[in-house]
């Protein structure tokens, strides 16, 4: 798709506003935000590449999308080893734990970008994470780093539609934050029980549950689908129950409050 067939005022900007910066490093997850800013990388034809973290909090499904899109567009990639569960105020998981992963991993992502002579750090935070409680936000003040998508006003929902018309599949694809996100604040968090979370979620997937969260509680899982899923989940009550017990919860619940993106938050309130 060439600009002059783009008849988004925003997509025009996005794409102004990456050519004024010439180059960049983006910290690339492969979910909806930072796939279609690599796809906008894509299209400014600028130096570009994409950095995407590798760690126990990473689901291994999101590091498969991130490989496959970066090597349809071209973009350069580079997956690097983060150290996140290895420290310490990490691993505690006090409420500002999302700060000192990425303040890990911008930093790391700004040394790389100094050495290899790019301009600036991208990440593809969006109106909505400006509006929350990010803590990850003050480590990409503190480096620096740039939000693209934030600075030209765009919204999850405009990010969605506007991948859908330039051909990404991940336009559909459920938000999949870190799986860290999935322990209540102070659950020491460990990478044994990261993995447990991950496989009880992967399992679930396979079942055509797509939206859904999957919060440790140490022995308790507490499932989040929403409303429209619960009738499906429960109709699969004793299978679920077999397998999440399975990976060593003692007991499994399902959340009548339904789904919600950052549901945790809500006890810091």
């Amino acid at each position: 798709m060439h600009d002059q067939e783009l008849h988004e005022p925003k997509l025009k900007a996005l794409l102004k506003a990456l050519r004024r910066m010439e180059s960049a490093v983006l910290a690339y997850s492969g979910g909806v935000d930072s796939s279609f800013l690599l796809k906008a990388l894509s299209m400014a034809g600028i130096p570009a590449m994409a950095v995407t973290a590798r760690s126990a909090a990473t689901p291994q499904a999101d590091l498969a999308d991130a490989l496959r899109l970066a090597a349809e567009l071209g973009v350069a990639h580079r997956v690097i080893d983060s150290r996140e569960t290895k420290d310490e105020n990490f691993l505690r998981n006090h409420p500002d734990r999302c700060f000192h992963c990425k303040n890990e991993l911008f930093g790391t992502l700004c040394r790389l970008a100094g050495e290899e002579g790019y301009a600036v750090v991208l990440d593809g935070s969006t109106l909505e994470d400006a509006q929350d409680y990010r803590p990850g936000r003050e480590a990409a003040r503190r480096h620096g780093v740039r939000s693209p998508l934030l600075e030209c006003g765009f919204r999850k929902a405009e990010i969605r539609a506007a991948s859908r018309a330039l051909g990404l599949d991940t336009w559909q694809k459920p938000a999949s934050p870190c799986l860290s996100s999935r322990f209540p604040y102070g659950r020491r968090i460990t990478p044994e029980a990261l993995r447990r979370v991950e496989k009880a979620e992967e399992f679930l997937r396979t079942r055509g549950l797509r939206e859904l969260r999957v919060r440790d509680h140490g022995e308790t899982a507490r499932i989040e689908v929403p409303a429209g899923d619960m009738e499906k989940l429960l109709s699969l009550r004793e299978e679920v129950v077999h397998h999440l017990t399975g990976l060593g919860y003692s007991f499994v619940a399902l959340d009548l409050g339904g789904f919600r993106s950052g549901n945790l938050n809500r006890t810091l309130r």
